[in-house]
This record gives C-alpha cells, structure tokens and sequence, in this order.
C-alpha cells in the first residue's frame, strides 16, 4: 500500500470510526440508567463539607 491508499482508508474509515464514537458518547451520557450518576456528580461543587 502507498501513502494515497493509506490516507484514502483513513479519511473515509476513519470518519465513520470516530462518528460511531461519538454517537456511542452521546447514547451513554442520555442513557436513563445513567441520569443519577450525572446528577450526583454535576451537584460535587455545590455541595458543603
């Protein structure tokens, strides 16, 4: 494989890696299961020692 070949691959598989990704991010951080434990963690800096 050239350079190209490689470049090509990466450009094109590389962008839907990485927006598979995310969109994995995005469903586990508004995941319903996971809501309390980001609000516990989100009221950290409000809460008094």
């Amino acid at each position: 494989m050239d350079y190209e070949a490689v470049s090509r691959f990466a450009q094109t598989y590389g962008l839907v890696y990485l927006f598979i990704l995310f969109l994995g991010v995005v469903v586990y951080a508004l995941w319903p299961s996971n809501r309390r434990k980001f609000k516990d963690a989100a009221e950290i800096p409000l809460k008094e020692d």
